[in-house]
């Protein structure tokens, strides 16, 4: 049985004529495209820590298979803004699992990819720890209530944003590797 005991995050941008070198761009600049990434659902499993991306990438060697939670998107238009994002829910009893959130979409910024995100992975997490909450209310006033509740103890994001190029495809894309 396999429960990764460390992770960390990084995000990278591609931009090329062809969409595959693109996307291959953007994993070198994120300094995973050495790797055979397995994508997984978003579970952050517990007791994992949270490592920078400089230690997570010396415990790595190339060709190994690395399982992410990875966001990733892509575009050839002139001047569109994409963002990718992966939000981070971490419960107060660290015996307990957290969640992980992928989100990407077009048109927005890093901040409001980036806190879509984490809200999306937090408010996953406020479900099973039977935190009530109202998905309508502000970005504030959940936190403030996630707070209150004292079961969400850390919540985080990592967000790529890009324009587009003319003649060019971008690709954006986030990932939370696990160790």
């Amino acid at each position: 049985m396999f429960v990764p005991k460390e992770m960390f995050l990084t995000k990278g941008v591609g931009r090329h004529k062809e969409q595959l070198t693109s996307f291959e761009l953007a994993l070198r600049n994120a300094g995973i495209a050495e790797y055979n990434l397995v994508t997984v659902s978003s579970i952050f499993p517990p007791e994992c820590k949270i490592i920078s991306k400089t230690a997570g990438l010396k415990k790595m060697q190339a060709g190994q298979i690395a399982f992410t939670v990875l966001s990733k998107l892509q575009s050839n238009e002139a001047h569109r803004l994409m963002a990718a994002s992966v939000g981070v829910a971490i419960p107060k009893d660290r015996s307990r699992y957290g969640y992980l959130a992928e989100h990407h979409q077009f048109g927005q910024t890093d901040d409001i990819a980036g806190d879509y995100a984490e809200d999306l992975a937090a408010s996953m997490l406020a479900t099973i720890l039977g935190v009530e909450f109202d998905p309508d209310l502000s970005r504030d006033k959940k936190k403030e209530l996630w707070r209150i509740s004292g079961e969400i103890v850390h919540t985080r994001h990592i967000t790529q944003s890009a324009i587009g190029k003319n003649g060019l495809w971008t690709t954006v894309l986030t990932a939370a590797v696990l160790l």
